[in-house]
């Protein structure tokens, strides 16, 4: 059963600095929510996470996944094979910039679930997601971005 998620926001930052925060692995327990653990396997050449073991939790239900990152200038993906709970997981970001120090925000994620939900749980948890890969996201760049 595929589900999809996807919302679009206007960050006042520049790219450069959301993918910063991104990449910073070891922090994504700090302001995600529905991360417990997170620990970067290995890097690309450029020193940005490549595979990632991860622990998440959402409404009572934990998995654990291997992510497979890719970056660009203005984009992330990341893909996970079979879990426990799901069959398969897809998540990107693309960031296009707007202005001075303002970027659009792209956020898409598709997880194929192992067994069916029921929809009103669904609609839940797409809801949990969405504001912590948009709004926590943007609140972690603000605070790094003003030194805090």
């Amino acid at each position: 059963m595929a589900v999809r998620a996807s919302r679009e926001v206007v960050f006042d930052a520049p790219p450069e600095a959301i993918l910063d925060v991104l990449a910073d692995i070891d922090a994504v327990s700090a302001w995600s929510s529905l991360h417990k653990s997170a620990e970067v396997i290995d890097r690309h050449p450029d020193g940005r996470p490549y595979h990632v073991k991860a622990t998440l939790k959402i409404m009572g239900i934990t998995d654990k996944e291997i992510l497979e990152y890719h970056w660009g200038d203005r984009w992330m993906v990341w893909d996970s094979a079979a879990t426990f709970q799901q069959r398969g997981q897809h998540g990107e970001y693309n960031l296009t910039p707007e202005g001075e120090d303002k970027t659009r925000v792209r956020f898409d994620l598709i997880m194929d679930l192992a067994a069916p939900l029921p929809g009103f749980l669904i609609k839940r948890a797409k809801k949990m997601v969405l504001d912590v890969a948009t709004e926590r996201l943007r609140e972690r760049v603000e605070r790094t971005r003003s030194g805090g």
